[in-house]
């Protein structure tokens, strides 16, 4: 019976390759001429729903062949598996030209007769990086203007079939795949593809791949343009060439054009930023043995005999300076005048990106012909669900027509619901930091106990300290809570954004980008933020120490400081960020595509179809470049608003997006479904959210150098309270640590044993000794590092702040070269539109048309006229 079953199979997949000899890898009809602009697929699936999805299929499939478009369908007999359907569907010319004046799509009338700019010396440098020209630009330059369907010999219309790049086509296809009806149901008219993707009346809908990624199509027709992009885009090894931006552009439509173009250029930004944060940590590097404070720390006759109070209560012991001898001379690396200029530098560079980015995509917007696009005119449109979901109506004052709407008691009602489970989110991630915090509290005495005792650990216990153990464990954990809680909120964020029904597509970009944004913005900053700003600021003094719940003794920092715990907490959550956001980006599709195609494989080319082998892949859904957007910009965060603490931050995040370039490049090439292509002119509303990380970065960086630095201290004692002319800084270890006396220690502080019965020790603070007048008390050199910290701030800010808005102010936000574009392309196109009248009109005068009149045609010279002086 196997044996027979098997013979069966033989000779219906002999029939399915005898039935057509060409392959079933074509982006064609069976006719071989009308081009598969959109593909669904559906499957027959007997349970109650089967006849209620039926009827919506017959009828939406009238509907849209009603529209004027051509469907041919596969029965599920020629599919791989034997279980789905595939509906093709063609746009024919008259639909195509009906639909791109709805959309008032621009097409060529003329070649660009401007001269491209002057040629760069250095081009020839630059040679080795650059991509053959018929990559870089696949098309040529043309005048463009809205398409008009009474205007058709005015457009260069060599070809009607390939007029319209495949992009433009599966775009028109989608506006009608959105809006077609399929039926009333409950009284209500119900409309679109969404929904019935929703329902599940079918499984998928999506345009094809033009052929498959790894080698050119057999049809001569083909453009092969994802070949193209494989082999000079998706590769890694090609992460030094330049990205050919016009053929994403013309391959995967604007929106996602803009995004890459944007990448890349933060890419190229970094570069300059990594090579200044390696010059100021080679710069800590090569002065690692000038510091004095390090050498007193090391020195055991400075260091060996300062005797520290104990860390933590009754557990821990006295302990001597120069343990920390390792640490403390690391801290250098990060902690020294060169941090101070690249904070500095780091907020001049942030305002020349977003100033030189505006200037880029001005660029793009007149060569990519979006300098009147109008976002309102796609984006403002209502969503489906809004329609579907508000059944009350009212007049819309401006078109007079009765459209959906949301009563207001009903969005204020959704808005307290979201605003309190976006709020209950954040006090959740500022639980868990708590968590953690006291995590380090409870946990640094056994460090401490273990490293003492345990012989094993002895040869490492100088550099790995109880501290900086804790500091790293706890980064850890603070990196595994991360994810968990933004694994769940990203759905938490979806369904309450769905919950508020917002009214357009761009409401819902906009109130779901906020959503994220804010939530990420606390989960993976705040672990720094309390690092950088509360750790070691409030612990007291000995004999009077803080407690968290009063239970847990408030956290000191090692004595060369907390920057190196900072540079810790962040080296770890940033690049742990990154290897797992590129994990989960590349590797995790590329499992679900090889797990679903296994039984695929090995099938001959004509039983493998084109639309089979794109149904396979993974679906950059509609939220796809939201996500890549997102993980851009809260890396942005870590390398702007704690950079002090780590220069080398903007170098990880350079080498992160040369490899971010290329798996983004390639899983859109080779992993998943093509996106409908989508315009957009700007990165829409993450400019504001990047200037505002901007300005706040001026305020965390200028924080990190006054309080969390060493830096301040330093200077003061440089400065007013140095008594050796010849070497300022040495006594300034001496100077920063209090003197406490031991008898003076409550029962709950004091440590068990004391067996080399010392009388003092010393810890990091500014206060009077225990024999002076004012016990205990805060000195005046506390008072004047705290002022100093003050003025360092105000003066730092106001510096950058007013270097950032001249420099913003002298950088216009369009080049000079592409205004003059932009009013000479307006300049001829109207001129050419003109003309075309004028020559119409003189055509129907010497035809005898008696509508034209003779004053229509001075009236037409005469516009023209008025067009040429203005």
């Amino acid at each position: 019976q196997q044996s027979g079953r098997r013979y069966n199979l033989f000779l219906k997949r002999r029939l399915r390759i005898d039935k057509r000899h060409q392959s079933k890898d074509s982006i064609f009809f069976r006719d071989g001429v009308r081009r598969i602009d959109f593909v669904l697929s559906y499957v027959d699936d007997l349970n109650k729903e089967w006849e209620k999805k039926l009827e919506r299929r017959k009828e939406f499939e009238s509907n849209l062949q009603k529209a004027g478009l051509e469907l041919e369908t596969e029965d599920k007999k020629e599919s791989e598996d034997g279980k789905i359907y595939f509906v093709k569907i063609h746009a024919p010319w008259e639909v195509l030209i009906t639909y791109a004046e709805v959309l008032n799509i621009k097409v060529p009338i003329k070649e660009n007769d401007i001269p491209s700019t002057v040629e760069n010396p250095l081009d020839c440098l630059l040679a080795p990086l650059r991509l053959p020209e018929k990559v870089m630009h696949p098309e040529p330059d043309y005048f463009t203007a809205p398409f008009s369907k009474e205007k058709q010999e005015l457009y260069l219309i060599n070809d009607e079939s390939t007029f319209f790049s495949p992009s433009m086509r599966n775009r028109i296809v989608n506006y009608i795949l959105t809006r077609c009806p399929y039926g009333t149901e409950e009284g209500k008219k119900k409309f679109g593809i969404k929904r019935l993707l929703n329902n599940g009346t079918y499984s998928a809908a999506y345009p094809l791949h033009d052929c498959q990624y790894w080698k050119k199509a057999n049809d001569p027709n083909c453009d092969n343009e994802r070949y193209t992009l494989y082999m000079e885009w998706a590769r890694f090894l090609r992460f030094y060439k330049e990205q050919p931006l016009d053929l994403i552009r013309k391959y995967y439509g604007e929106k996602i054009g803009i995004y890459f173009a944007w990448l890349g250029f933060y890419t190229e930004m970094l570069f300059l930023a990594a090579v200044v944060g390696l010059i100021c940590f080679l710069y800590g590097l090569f002065t690692m043995d000038e510091n004095m404070s390090s050498k007193e720390i090391c020195d055991p006759a400075i260091g060996g005999e300062i005797i520290m109070c104990p860390l933590c209560d009754r557990e821990c012991e006295y302990w001597r300076l120069n343990t920390t001898c390792e640490s403390s001379e690391y801290s250098h690396l990060f902690d020294n005048v060169a941090t101070l200029f690249f904070a500095i530098f780091m907020g001049i560079w942030v305002t020349l990106f977003l100033e030189f980015w505006k200037r880029r995509q001005a660029r793009l917007k007149y060569e990519w012909d979006l300098v009147d696009f109008e976002e309102e005119q796609q984006q403002l449109q209502l969503r489906p669900e809004y329609e579907a979901k508000c059944t009350q109506k009212k007049k819309n004052p401006v078109t007079q027509e009765m459209e959906p709407y949301l009563p207001i008691t009903s969005q204020a009602v959704r808005f307290c619901i979201s605003g309190t489970t976006v709020l209950f989110w954040v006090s959740l991630i500022i639980a868990s930091m708590i968590a953690v915090i006291v995590y380090r509290l409870a946990v640094y005495a056994a460090f401490a106990s273990l490293m003492e005792n345990t012989q094993s650990l002895q040869p490492i216990s100088g550099l790995l300290t109880p501290q900086l153990a804790t500091s790293v464990t706890a980064s850890c954990l603070n990196f595994v809570i991360i994810m968990i809680l933004n694994f769940l909120y990203e759905r938490i964020a979806i369904w309450i954004t769905d919950m508020e029904i917002p009214r357009t597509h761009m409401e819902y970009e906009n109130r779901l980008t906020m959503k994220m944004f804010l939530f990420q913005f606390v989960n993976y900053y705040s672990s720094c933020f309390y690092v950088a700003f509360f750790k070691g600021k409030f612990v007291g003094y000995p004999g009077a120490y803080t407690y968290m719940f009063n239970r847990w003794r408030n956290e000191e920092c090692d004595p060369a400081g907390c920057l190196i715990e900072l540079t810790t907490q962040l080296t770890i959550v940033m690049a742990g960020k990154q290897i797992w956001g590129n994990i989960q980006e590349a590797v995790v599709p590329w499992i679900c595509n090889w797990w679903g195609r296994r039984k695929a494989r090995n099938n001959p080319e004509n039983l493998y179809s084109r639309w089979e082998q794109d149904h396979d892949l993974q679906i950059f859904g509609a939220l796809g470049l939201f996500y890549e957007y997102l993980e851009m910009v809260i890396q942005f965060g870590f390398i702007t608003l704690f950079v002090a603490s780590f220069p080398l931050a903007p170098l990880l995040a350079l080498m992160n997006n040369i490899l971010e370039i290329r798996v983004d490049s390639w899983k859109l090439t080779t992993q998943y479904r093509r996106p409908v292509a989508a315009k957009a002119h700007s990165i829409g509303v993450w400019q504001e959210i990047l200037n505002g990380m901007a300005i706040l970065s001026v305020v965390t960086n200028a924080f990190i150098v006054a309080f969390t630095s060493d830096m301040i201290p330093r200077l003061v004692y440089y400065y007013a309270y140095s008594e050796n002319e010849d070497s300022p800084m040495s006594g300034y270890i001496n100077n920063s640590l209090s003197v406490f006396q031991i008898s003076d220690f409550p029962d709950r502080n004091k440590p068990k044993l004391n067996p080399e019965n010392f009388v003092i020790c010393r810890y990091r603070d500014y206060r009077y000794p225990p024999d002076h007048e004012r016990r205990y008390l805060h000195t005046m050199q506390f008072w004047h590092i705290l002022a100093a910290k003050l003025a360092f701030i105000i003066i730092m800010e106001h510096v950058v702040f007013i270097v950032k808005f001249f420099v913003a102010w002298m950088i216009p936000d369009v080049p000079a070269d592409v205004k003059a574009k932009i009013k000479r392309e307006k300049y001829l196109t109207q001129k050419i539109l003109h003309e075309y009248e004028l020559e119409k009109l003189k055509e129907r005068l010497c035809q005898g048309d008696k509508r034209a009149t003779e004053k229509e045609f001075i009236a037409t010279e005469g516009r023209m006229e008025l067009s040429r002086a203005m």
